[in-house]
């Protein structure tokens, strides 16, 4: 069983070497395709989004408040507030509606 705990790390290890290194050493001039240029530049912010979107309504009791602070940071982010406004805008969102929740039920 330890044997293929160390298979494991090795794979996922390789995959991830392979990852990083075979567009660097696959691609030696630079990209002109618009289509690709702005394809890539894109690719760290869906990922970013892809991860942190659900991570915010899940890490809520109840989802209902994770939206709702979702929802409330974005149009403050909108308006130009700062990150430590928007961070605490959300908290105190969540806060609200899921006492609200707990109140209603």
């Amino acid at each position: 069983m330890n044997t293929r705990i160390y298979i494991y790390i090795f794979i996922m290890a390789a995959v991830s070497f392979a990852i990083r290194v075979l567009p660097l050493t696959l691609i030696q001039k630079q990209i002109k395709n618009r289509f690709l240029q702005s394809f890539l530049y894109y690719v760290p912010y869906v990922t970013l989004s892809v991860m942190t979107f659900p991570a915010i309504i899940n890490a809520t009791h109840y989802p209902v408040a994770g939206v709702l602070a979702l929802i409330g940071g974005i149009i403050a982010a909108w308006f130009n507030a700062g990150l430590f406004k928007v961070s605490v805008l959300c908290c105190f969102i969540v806060l609200v509606s899921e006492y609200l929740i707990i109140f209603i039920k």
